[in-house]
């Protein structure tokens, strides 16, 4: 077994880019306060009930917003809207008073803004916090949702990116994707399991 030096956060961090995420907006609403953050550690918890979790710096006036206000909203952004991630990942410009003017937004069920045109959002009411280290973990339960088709936001590497489709793309080819699929075939073969009447495999 090797023998590692200890982890540094720039290690942590380095070969964090390397995981691929989509891009949300975190917002809330504290009085006539409203606040937006660009955010990747997003997810669906659990569906009964329906819970969903994102990180957040945990001193940050967002983190306590939405423990005031005990409701935010996640909208997940299509490809067209990089300028909204860029915008709401810049320190200090996720905060305003009544409503950001720049970028459209609504309120749903709790009154935390959803963002206009994106591809998905979970308007939440605050089921929990969870100490993160540097980062608390907002846990949500969603009380209204919707989608709508699109491409989506994705970072990966330090880079706002999109979609590419691997069979379209000659940067992207695999021959092993490309390469006609055999045959089907009525002949199984004799290392194959085979399927019984009750459907189990034998």
């Amino acid at each position: 077994m090797r023998r590692h030096r200890p982890v540094e956060p720039q290690d942590v961090r380095a070969a964090a880019r390397h995981w691929t995420t989509g891009v949300a907006v975190l917002t809330a609403r504290d009085g006539d306060e409203v606040f937006a953050k660009t955010v990747s550690s997003f997810g669906t918890l659990s569906l009964d009930p329906p819970l969903v979790s994102v990180a957040v710096a945990a001193r940050s006036p967002l983190a306590a917003a939405v423990r005031d206000s005990g409701r935010f909203a996640v909208s997940v952004l299509t490809a067209r809207q990089e300028a909204v991630g860029r915008r709401f990942a810049t320190p200090g410009a996720g905060r305003a008073l009544g409503m950001f003017t720049t970028v459209p937004m609504r309120p749903e069920v709790t009154g935390a803004p959803v963002v206009d045109h994106c591809l998905a959002w979970f308007d939440c009411r605050l089921h929990a916090i969870l100490p993160g280290g540097d980062h608390a973990l907002l846990l949500g339960e969603v009380v209204a949702t919707d989608g709508a088709p699109g491409e989506p936001l994705l970072y990966h590497d330090g880079r706002y990116r999109a979609l590419a489709d691997p069979l379209t793309d000659p940067a992207l080819t695999d021959p092993a994707l490309t390469a006609p699929a055999p045959a089907p075939t009525d002949k199984q073969p004799t290392d194959a399991p085979t399927m019984t009447s009750t459907g189990a495999t034998a």
